[in-house]
């Protein structure tokens, strides 16, 4: 599991791609590949289009937890850098891509359109993915589902750069692109908060603007700097647990995640313990029971807001088997991050922390 935003319906090649994957990608396969028929039919892929600002039900103890407002948005550096091209740079799929022109962008998942946007080449977009839900965005024609790429609609926007992941597919519409003579290059996803700096230099070198990479890459990192700063110590010495739990209620879709989930840094890195890495869960997501739940033993859950919506909020959520009788449950302890950002590892990493942080702490909360 990478990003929340591209958290999206995979097509048809996603086994086949999976096999020619490093192993911290099949993970993300796997995941998408066994939800991918309830996601469809719900249209409850991660991030869509209307995924609210806050969760009814959710908070911290008898509070509500809401997302910051400025979540729905990107913050530009300032001024817009001329990119400097032609370049020539390695494609994730061990390819060479030669980019001529930065003029009409194409980004085919949520989070390499916030990079774009953040480095300041916003007004160079010309099509989004669905998963890109912050307000600068909003506006462009969508062009794929992240997992389900419409070759046709990326080529009649006639884009000089496209940029994808190594999940992007299917294969057969990345093929088009490229066949139509298309600079196609994919960039490595994000894993962790160690994959935020990396991903932000690939996509500034390829768009030849390297140096507001630089600039992009250090305020990011000095900003989660900060905010790690903020976790409180825990008076009585114990980190709380907390597990990633991904819901799509109507689709029937409840899983714990693992190692591999994808939150495992976040929650690390807000003075947490991943429950379910703890509790030996290896994978990327498991289906939840309640022996699943009870090992993990959570004093606080982590849900993307659609998520808990999607099963009525706080009062569905401890109706699922096992739920109620964690600590979690006891206490109606949740976190909640809107599903466009949690998982990004962008620019906007360290508002997620702080999210994260903030609603974990708060007044009668987890740790205190």
């Amino acid at each position: 599991m990478r990003n929340s935003q591209d958290f999206a319906p995979p097509g048809p090649d996603t086994a086949t791609a999976a096999r020619r994957r490093p192993v911290r990608h099949r993970a993300a396969a796997a995941l998408t590949a066994a939800v991918t028929f309830a996601l469809v039919l719900t249209g409850c892929g991660g991030g869509g289009d209307a995924a609210p600002k806050s969760a009814s039900g959710s908070g911290s103890g008898s509070g509500s937890a809401k997302s910051s407002a400025d979540a729905d948005q990107v913050e530009p550096l300032a001024g817009t850098p001329a990119p400097e091209l032609p370049v020539t740079v390695e494609s994730a799929d061990g390819r060479k891509v030669t980019i001529d022109s930065a003029d009409r962008i194409v980004p085919l998942t949520g989070s390499l359109s916030e990079i774009v946007f953040t480095l300041g080449l916003g007004r160079q977009v010309v099509a989004r993915d669905i998963t890109a839900t912050f307000e600068q965005a909003e506006e462009l024609p969508v062009v794929t589902r992240a997992h389900d790429v419409s070759a046709e609609s990326v080529l009649s926007l006639k884009p000089t750069i496209v940029l994808a992941d190594t999940t992007t597919g299917p294969s057969e519409a990345i093929d088009q692109i490229r066949d139509a003579g298309i600079p196609l290059l994919v960039v490595e996803p994000a894993g962790g908060l160690d994959d935020v700096g990396r991903r932000i230099d690939t996509v500034a070198e390829a768009l030849g603007v390297p140096s507001a990479g630089t600039e992009l890459k250090k305020r990011t990192e000095r900003r989660i700097a900060d905010v790690r700063k903020s976790v409180p110590d825990h008076a009585d010495g114990e980190k709380p647990r907390v597990a990633f739990l991904y819901l799509r209620g109507s689709a029937s879709v409840y899983l714990l995640g693992g190692a591999e989930s994808g939150a495992g840094s976040l929650l690390e890195a807000a003075g947490a313990v991943d429950a379910g890495k703890e509790s030996g869960l290896d994978k990327d997501f498991t289906a939840i029971t309640s022996e699943a739940l009870a090992k993990a033993a959570p004093d606080a859950i982590l849900l993307m807001t659609k998520g808990l919506a999607s099963v009525g909020g706080m009062d569905g959520l401890v109706k699922i088997p096992g739920i109620a009788e964690t600590p979690a449950g006891m206490d109606r302890r949740v976190v909640t991050v809107d599903d466009g950002v949690l998982l990004n590892y962008g620019p906007r990493t360290d508002r997620v922390l702080a999210e994260i942080i903030g609603q974990l702490y708060a007044k009668g909360g987890t740790g205190r």
